[in-house]
């Protein structure tokens, strides 16, 4: 964790958030010998595929199974006809 005072960040804002991003590392705004705040790193982003393949690794088999199961029907069950969907400003 490094530590900067507001001051230095605001003259330099742009080279220190290439840092965060770059380095991956917390930085802690200080003010009159204060911590006043943190510029921490997003977290990597993932995508849904990426999400349920992180959690279909970590349930046993047939609970798995029975999610993938779940999903499938739901699927098809979302696939109708534009006159089938209710219109929410009808009366």
């Amino acid at each position: 964790m490094k530590r900067l005072s507001a001051t230095n960040v605001a003259r330099n804002f742009s080279a220190v958030l290439d840092e965060v991003e770059r380095d991956q590392e917390e930085i802690v705004l200080v003010r009159n010998q204060r911590q006043v705040a943190r510029l921490v790193p997003e977290a990597p982003r993932q995508d849904a595929l990426e999400v349920f393949g992180d959690l279909y690794r970590t349930i046993d088999d047939d609970t798995a199974d029975s999610l993938s199961a779940a999903i499938g029907a739901t699927r098809k069950s979302r696939r109708g006809r534009l006159s089938e969907l209710r219109d929410p400003w009808a009366g």
